[in-house]
């Protein structure tokens, strides 16, 4: 136990709070070890509630700040986690979630954005030097990316991206069941005989998954009249998807099948603005994902809603599990996605 005050050096303390003030202050001013300080700020350290109530009034009336980059030097770790995701516009509220998430349980976050799946090559270079505790990736990665992470002892979690041929843990919606959901809905009732797939960009493997399933349920079900296009997940692009299928046709389907709710909307609104056509009476539209915009009166979207909050608390904390015992073996988890039964699928 620290030696008791005396007056003088307790105004030599409160001096202190004109500069940087240190746990070893805090120690000094409280009447105790700077041990004792440092287990009032370590989570699940062992310290009485008397003694931790007699730390906080000296760390309030001192002012004191834990410091992140010196306590990260003792425990050897930065207690940031990296979150790597592609098309940023299109993952507001699972950025939202992971984060929520991640800075309940104290952790800081580092968002890098890919504007390709392609480009993440050069993020891993920026990621490595901040020396991040673990990475969450809603991106494709190349087994040698992967290796990376294994150098390097840096556990690794992928945000709906399933690897069949490498063992790594991953968090997935999955994308075969709900495409088949949406397509038994369309053909069921005999009314769509026609179909458009609008498939997101070409090195997105989610995008890749949807179309694929898309293409072999309507192949399965006897639908051959299908034409296939591309887009980037965007807005616009699903606008554009319209006219290069009218021109492809001749005429538009009965349906449109999208890989992504954003594209969806950009179908819908060309139908209605630039074609004076209406949503589902000429033509049926479908999306992935269930985006908040999906519920909105104007779109009403039929489309499957990924369980955002379930996948991103799983994710958060299979990637903490691998921080504290690195050792774990990779985990795999699939989530079930939910019908969202808006209105644009006529009967």
């Amino acid at each position: 136990m620290a030696a008791k005050l005396t007056n003088s050096t307790k105004s030599e303390l409160f001096a202190a709070k004109k500069r940087h003030v240190t746990s070893y202050d805090v120690a000094q001013y409280a009447g105790v070890s700077q041990s004792a300080v440092s287990r009032c700020f370590k989570s699940g350290g062992s310290v009485s509630r008397k003694m931790r109530e007699r730390v906080m009034k000296a760390v309030e009336e001192l002012g004191y700040q834990p410091n992140a980059i010196a306590r990260g030097l003792i425990t050897r770790r930065s207690n940031m986690v990296a979150v790597i995701v592609s098309n940023l516009n299109y993952y507001p509220e699972v950025l939202s979630q992971l984060s929520a998430r991640f800075t309940e349980r104290g952790v800081h976050v580092l968002l890098f954005t890919l504007d390709q799946e392609s480009d993440v090559g050069r993020i891993l270079d920026q990621v490595w030097q901040y020396q991040v505790d673990g990475v969450v990736v809603a991106a494709h990665l190349a087994p040698g990316e992967i290796e990376a992470f294994n150098k390097r002892n840096v556990p690794l979690v992928f945000y709906n991206r399933a690897y069949s041929d490498i063992p790594v843990s991953s968090v997935s919606c999955d994308q075969v069941e709900g495409q088949r959901i949406l397509v038994n809905l369309l053909v069921k009732n005999g009314s769509h005989k026609s179909f458009a797939v609008v498939s997101g960009p070409a090195d997105s493997v989610v995008s890749m998954q949807r179309t694929r399933e898309a293409m072999n349920r309507l192949h399965d079900l006897g639908i051959e009249d299908i034409v296939q296009v591309s887009g980037d997940y965007s807005y616009d692009s699903g606008r554009d998807a319209v006219d290069r299928v009218m021109a492809q046709r001749g005429a538009l389907p009965d349906a449109i099948i999208c890989a992504n709710d954003m594209m969806a909307f950009g179908c819908m609104d060309q139908l209605r603005y630039g074609y004076d056509l209406r949503v589902p009476e000429d033509v049926s539209v479908v999306g992935f994902d269930g985006v908040r915009a999906a519920g909105w009166s104007s779109f009403n979207l039929v489309t499957i809603q990924q369980p955002v909050d379930r996948m991103a608390e799983a994710a958060v904390q299979m990637l903490l599990d691998r921080v504290e015992n690195y050792v774990l073996p990779p985990e795999k988890r699939i989530f079930s996605g939910v019908l969202r039964n808006g209105a644009t699928i006529r009967n």
